[in-house]
């Protein structure tokens, strides 16, 4: 199943539309009905399907379809065909996150089996590593036409270990407009890459900022809301004053933090220290901050549906966390109690020769079994 995956390239720019009719057609040779929840283009889709009683609030596996791009990277071997050597599996998306999506999927006939008492849902989206985009329509729908979980697990890759809370993301693209000229003569310009480099400085204090507050729970790594930005550009000639500049920044804060602080702090530094300069210069110059991509944290829950079961299917006396984010926060914002734990390790995911150990293949199957059992019991 992992194999028939990831032979399906669905990459974040490319449909997903033919992954989910053969999860759609499997599920259906088994007797399993699901519900796609299209995108608005018509291009994508999320599927839910529910395996067991259609009364009762059920568990929730939650993963998404989409991969990240392979291109410049390099594979070994062909990035869309898993290859089995030395005990790994390799192939994009193997560990994040066809792996756990392939071995839920694969255990649909156990899932069927028992029968259970309380039903299982899966929960596949789309879009996940672009924006987590996919999920949410899914996830609006929750409790209105797909059934509400009384739990959900994501299923990103922890080494299972049992995921109580991980940081927020959240990106935002800066662009400052000055005012062009020939660079003789400067004094008739306002330099947009030398304003932005003002404005990246205080983003360098941010950062220190941040470090100097540090984690008091303790619990993550790095051990603070970072801040950090991955690209500009601007300008158009050597020798002519730059009209725009444009960089991108990102800020992955603690459980409580609001990152638009830190938003409204450089748009604060920018229009009392670099637009009057600007402006001296031409009045139609400028510097807008946007928010691109915002995807909440979880936040603990101790004690909650989901921490509880997830700890006793993977043997764990204790939570942990991460500093990536994953769709959990957001079915926790809609009510759902979640946590995240699933195969692999976070290390391999988007790079090349990206692998999953057979091992870890192994240890979630056990936990699927663990499922599969405590729902025929009832959870």
């Amino acid at each position: 199943m992992i194999s028939r995956l990831v032979a399906f390239d669905t990459t974040s720019e490319n449909s997903n539309l033919e992954l989910i009719a053969f999860v759609r057609d499997y599920l259906a040779s088994h007797g399993v009905e699901s519900t796609l929840v299209p995108s608005e283009e018509g291009d994508k889709a999320s599927l839910f399907a529910t395996i067991g009683p259609k009364d009762a609030a059920g568990v929730a596996l939650s993963g998404h379809t989409d991969c990240v791009p392979v291109t410049g990277q390099p594979w070994s071997t062909d990035p869309f065909a898993v290859v089995e050597k030395d005990g790994r599996l390799y192939g994009r998306g193997t560990c994040d996150m066809k792996g756990f999506v392939a071995i839920a999927l694969a255990m649909v006939p156990a899932f069927l089996e028992k029968p259970l008492r309380t039903p299982i849902h899966l929960a596949l989206s789309y879009d996940e590593e672009t924006a987590c985009t996919g999920v949410r329509p899914m996830i609006a729908e929750l409790g209105e036409r797909l059934p509400m979980p009384r739990a959900c697990i994501v299923g990103e890759p922890t080494r299972m270990g049992v995921v109580d809370a991980h940081k927020t993301i959240t990106d935002y693209v800066t662009v400052v407009t000055g005012h062009e000229a020939h660079s003789s003569l400067i004094d008739k310009g306002a330099n947009a890459i030398l304003a932005a480099g003002e404005l990246l400085c205080e983003l360098a204090r941010m950062r220190d900022d941040m470090i100097a507050m540090g984690d008091p729970t303790g619990r993550f790594t790095p051990a603070y809301t970072t801040v950090h930005t991955g690209l500009i550009s601007g300008g158009t000639a050597h020798n002519i004053v730059p009209l725009k500049c444009r960089f991108e920044w990102e800020v992955r804060s603690l459980p409580g933090f609001d990152p638009d602080t830190l938003k409204h702090r450089l748009q604060t530094f920018g229009e009392q220290h670099v637009l009057p300069k600007l402006r001296a210069i031409a009045p139609t110059t400028n510097i807008e901050t946007t928010t691109t991509v915002d995807v909440i944290g979880l936040a603990p829950d101790p004690g909650s549906p989901a921490e509880t079961l997830a700890m006793r299917l993977a043997g764990s006396n204790k939570t942990q966390t991460v500093s990536y984010a994953t769709e959990a926060g957001l079915f926790q914002e809609r009510g759902v109690p979640s946590i995240v734990c699933g195969p692999g390790d976070i290390a391999q995911a988007h790079q090349p020769d990206e692998y999953i150990e057979v091992t870890q293949v192994e240890a979630c199957v056990g936990f699927m079994q663990r499922l599969a059992e405590a729902a025929r019991a009832g959870i």
